[in-house]
């Protein structure tokens, strides 16, 4: 009977401290998925050449656009606290460096000389 109240008392013990701790939200998960997937498509036309690696970057910069205009509009949950609120803003600003990152890597590859006929940049203006 000792052991069982001590046992469970370390698992409580090891357990409560993580509770406090937030995971992404829903929203937050998802858009980690779609980061996920726009950098494999990146490496994907970093890979490829001519008219496949066109088209590619140009998936990649559509994916770009719709996910900032989903970061655009994400706003933390309501009644959180102000630790959760931190937690919130912390994983929203990882997720826009990923977004950054990505979108400087496509820049670096379009001004390798590897996008000619590409029209620049276009399309990434605002809607």
């Amino acid at each position: 009977m000792k052991r069982a109240l001590i046992a469970a008392l370390s698992v409580l013990a090891f357990t409560l401290p993580l509770a406090g701790i937030s995971a992404p939200d829903e929203a937050q998960k998802q858009m980690i998925q779609r980061a996920q997937e726009a950098k494999k498509k990146l490496a994907a036309a970093q890979a490829a050449q001519g008219a496949e690696r066109q088209k590619m970057v140009q998936e990649h910069m559509k994916m770009m656009q719709d996910m900032m205009a989903q970061m655009q509009k994400a706003k933390p949950a309501a009644g959180m606290s102000p630790a959760q609120m931190r937690e919130w803003i912390d994983e929203h600003m990882k997720l826009m460096q990923e977004m950054m990152s990505q979108m400087m890597g496509e820049h670096h590859m379009m001004m390798q000389g590897g996008m000619q006929g590409m029209g620049g940049m276009q399309g990434m203006g605002k809607k």
